[in-house]
């Protein structure tokens, strides 16, 4: 107990800095830009050294993506844990909503949900981050890609299902993202009803014909 609990302290204190520095980031880049925001004025805000800042994030733009890491690691946590019998966009679907069981209190506990909506809009407004953010999905949606494919049992260099069902289903997140980073209403039950509505579609939206027969 008594080697312990110091560890813990320790432990506990590191991340109550880098939230800290993460909340007082976005809140800086939400309100007078990200381009405009310098290191030093984060570190004085929370009252740490530069030296402090670099331990914890490489650069501005990884501090700026901090909350959307914390989102990815919980859906890929959820996705392994998807039971096998479930087709690849059924697994990628449920993932979404069980990890929305606690992405909330995840969030919360580093930055309000209204903190968090208007940092997702400063990316998309933002074109050096709004470039990251692609160079992120794509990453991503390889690690994505390669988890279904083990999944199926399927060799992703392949069989291009994988990539393409990723494709389709990272296309509809961007998209309710968008929208809800660009709502009025910041809660997780927001995005998670929006979200629920595109994906519905994704299987009719990509099969038969759209067009309405002439004269109906």
């Amino acid at each position: 107990m008594t080697t312990a609990e110091p560890t813990g302290l320790r432990a506990r204190k590191k991340q109550r800095t880098r939230d800290a520095l993460v909340r007082v980031a976005l809140e800086l880049f939400t309100t007078q830009g990200y381009e405009r925001t310098t290191v030093d004025e984060i570190v004085d805000t929370v009252e740490v050294s530069q030296r402090t800042f670099f331990r914890y994030f490489a650069s501005k733009e990884e501090v700026a993506f901090a909350v959307q890491e914390v989102m990815e690691s919980h859906y890929v946590a959820a996705l392994h844990r998807r039971p096998t019998e479930e087709g690849p966009l059924e697994a990628l679907r449920n993932a979404v909503f069980e990890s929305w069981d606690t992405i909330g209190e995840a969030v919360e506990e580093i930055v309000p949900l209204d903190l968090h909506m208007r940092s997702s809009q400063m990316i998309e407004s933002t074109p050096a981050l709004l470039a990251a953010s692609m160079r992120r999905s794509t990453v991503m949606e390889e690690a994505l890609a390669r988890l279904i494919a083990e999944r199926e049992g399927l060799d992703v260099d392949t069989d291009p299902r994988p990539r393409v069902a990723v494709a389709a289903f990272s296309g509809v997140m961007r998209a309710t993202g968008r929208l809800w980073g660009q709502g009025q209403d910041p809660s997780m039950e927001a995005i998670r009803s929006l979200t629920e509505t595109f994906l519905d579609q994704l299987g009719p939206a990509l099969a038969g014909n759209w067009r309405t027969p002439a004269g109906q």
